[in-house]
């Protein structure tokens, strides 16, 4: 698959892909919490996949040239990176 050149900046995709998804895209994709969508940040167009790597090949598929920002269904991430701090009893 060819690269595309980035046209934008990283906190503009993460901006646009934000408003994207919660204004428009939640509602529709609510009833497959834990799965991954690919927003196309440029035209609105969405993919929803069991991970990244899928959403965003079957999103390139319809738009090759997508600014791509993904998002876990019902997280406010995609990936959590750190350790989880465990409770103790």
């Amino acid at each position: 698959m060819p690269q595309t050149a980035v046209t934008l900046p990283a906190e503009e995709i993460a901006a646009r892909g934000e408003k994207l998804y919660r204004e428009t895209i939640e509602a529709q994709v609510a009833s497959a919490k834990g799965q991954v969508v690919a927003i196309d940040v440029l035209s609105g167009d969405f993919s929803v996949a069991a991970n990244g790597i899928l959403a965003a090949r079957d999103l390139r598929t319809r738009q090759p040239n997508a600014e791509v920002w993904l998002v876990r269904i019902g997280s406010l991430y995609y990936h959590r990176i750190g350790r989880v701090p465990r409770t103790v009893a």
